[in-house]
C-alpha cells in the first residue's frame, strides 16, 4: 500500500514484544505466522513494524483457531475470504454511488 492510501489502521508501530503482548501469544508465535504469511509486518532497521491491521489480523486468526477448531490453513484461507468481501463490498458501494450519480444527472429538471 502507498504512503498516500496508508490508513491510520496500516501504519506499522508496534515492536513485536508489543504486538505479541497486545493479542496475548508469544513472539515466536508471530514469528511462525509470519513465515506461514498470515501476517507480513513491516521491516525497518531489522526490526518487525506491526499495525493495528496486523493485529486485528492476528487477533481474528486467534479466535478462528481456539474458539472455532480451525486450523491455521483454514484460517488464513478464512481471513483471505473475508478481506476479499470487504474490498468487494467497497467497490459495489463505490458502483452503486456511481450508478445513483448518473441516475440523478438523467432526471428532467422540475417544473414550476
Amino acid at each position: 500500500m502507498t504512503n498516500e492510501h496508508m490508513t491510520d489502521a496500516d501504519e506499522p508501530v508496534y515492536v513485536i514484544s508489543i504486538a505479541a503482548r497486545i493479542v496475548g501469544v508469544h513472539q515466536q508465535t508471530l514469528r511462525m505466522y509470519e513465515r506461514q504469511g498470515l501476517v507480513q509486518p513491516k521491516r525497518a532497521a531489522n526490526r518487525r513494524l506491526y499495525s493495528r491491521r496486523d493485529i486485528e489480523r492476528v487477533q481474528q486468526i486467534q479466535r478462528l483457531v481456539a474458539d472455532l477448531g480451525v486450523n491455521l490453513a483454514g484460517a488464513e484461507v478464512i481471513v483471505r475470504m473475508n478481506e476479499k468481501i470487504q474490498v468487494l463490498e467497497q467497490e459495489l458501494d463505490r458502483l452503486r454511488d456511481e450508478l445513483q450519480r448518473q441516475r440523478d444527472r438523467r432526471l428532467p429538471a422540475p417544473r414550476g
